[in-house]
């Protein structure tokens, strides 16, 4: 299982793209109404998501956790103390933990990217703490994917069927539709 937290003002894009190239994939993923179970992002749209903190299960079908961007979602994911709990599990346990845009910035606060090579949406460097900031715009180190922002959001995606599934079905889902 793969749980995609969304926060109210979460970036729309950085989530819907991996949980679309995810779901391409035939992985089984959710939404997780964070602030909710309708949720609305940084743009004003409203979604309904699939489920509520009270559903996730946290146990070893545990793939990954994605945290999409976005302001104030990255801000409301981080005063999540379900949110801290489900990373702090993914981590313990070896399994993907996945930030793109400003929400990297809660790996930095919390000494995951301590040691690792990280990217963020300009600006947030300074809060990957012990990070050693990358020139790409999706980086993975171990089990971390971070990445830059909305621009690559579908790469973000991508990169995570890579590493859960095969680089081969990613570039295969990559050429389907039609992207560089």
């Amino acid at each position: 299982m793969i749980y995609c937290f969304l926060a109210n003002g979460f970036e729309e894009v950085e989530a819907f793209a991996p949980v679309d190239m995810l779901k391409r994939a035939k992985k089984e993923v959710r939404t997780v109404g964070v602030s909710g179970e309708f949720v609305s992002g940084s743009h004003g749209v409203t979604v309904k998501t699939d489920i509520l903190p009270d559903e996730v299960v946290l146990d070893n079908s545990l793939e990954a956790v994605i945290l999409p961007g976005g302001m104030p979602g990255t801000t409301n994911l981080e005063k999540s103390e379900f949110v801290q709990n489900a990373i702090d599990f993914a981590v313990k346990n070896g399994k993907f933990v996945c930030a793109i845009c400003a929400a990297p910035s809660i790996l930095g606060h919390k000494g995951i990217l301590d040691g690792k090579e990280a990217i963020a949406f300009p600006g947030f460097e300074k809060d990957l703490l012990g990070a050693k900031i990358s020139d790409e715009y999706v980086v993975v180190d171990g089990k971390v994917i971070t990445a830059k922002g909305a621009g690559v959001a579908v790469d973000f995606g991508l990169e995570i069927v890579s590493q859960l599934c095969s680089k081969e079905l990613s570039d295969n889902i990559r050429a389907s539709i039609q992207c560089k």
